[in-house]
């Protein structure tokens, strides 16, 4: 009822696709014996299911109810996902380690951070954009570069070089400032080097974005 209230029809609908899938393929497939090891099962296990929860939000649904409400409190804190299935799990696993035992709820924790790292990279780590301050005698043709063979945009703005001595009149210079997914880094990075391989270039980790160009064009 919240992921139909709050974000849509198709996303409850795929949900409830998803969950009786996934109920369906729990009972039927046999799964293969590997190790007794806990600490193996709890790291690979909380990895496998956070790529599933991961994937599961990339395509518009999820296979657990929490995970609803996580997306909803992330659209409205400044907390990922990840961290909010990790501490509703961490709230849940605390009262259970009553129940069962303090190992066991420690296990499941772990499992837990594990799957909550792996949905963050997974619903924003892959296209996490980076933002990517260019300082270049040539930004005009860096400029270009980035529109023509990227398909991004991105801004001018005035600066000054400030390597100087006192009094010493300093330089002006347009700066260059784009924003590029993880993947597209080393595109970047060559079409840079192939104006200036001397330009001096800050890279930052960008949350989020939206407005103006952030989409990639197609290339004329």
């Amino acid at each position: 009822l919240l992921g139909f209230n709050t974000i849509g029809r198709t996303f409850a609908l795929k949900s409830i696709i998803a969950i009786m899938v996934l109920a369906i393929v729990v009972h039927v497939m046999p799964f293969p014996f590997i190790t007794n090891d806990k600490l193996l099962i709890a790291i690979f296990g909380g990895f496998f299911l956070g790529l599933g929860i991961g994937l599961a939000i990339r395509g518009g649904s999820v296979i657990d109810g929490t995970e609803v409400l996580a997306i909803y409190l992330s659209k409205k804190t400044s907390l990922t996902i990840g961290d909010i299935i990790l501490v509703f799990n961490v709230i849940i696993f605390s009262f259970a380690a009553y129940v069962f035992s303090l190992e066991i709820a420690m296990y499941a924790i772990l499992t837990y951070l594990a799957a909550a790292k792996t949905v963050d990279f997974v619903v924003s780590g892959i296209e996490e954009y980076i933002g990517v301050t260019i300082i270049s005698e040539k930004s005009e043709e860096i400029r270009l570069a980035i529109i023509e063979n990227l398909g991004r945009g991105c801004t001018l703005y005035n600066g000054k070089k400030g390597f100087g001595k006192r009094g010493e009149t300093l330089k002006e210079t347009d700066i260059v400032y784009t924003l590029v997914t993880r993947l597209e880094l080393s595109k970047l990075q060559t079409e840079i080097d192939k104006v200036d391989t001397d330009a001096f270039i800050v890279m930052q980790s960008i949350k989020d974005a939206k407005g103006g160009m952030i989409k990639k064009r197609p290339l004329k």
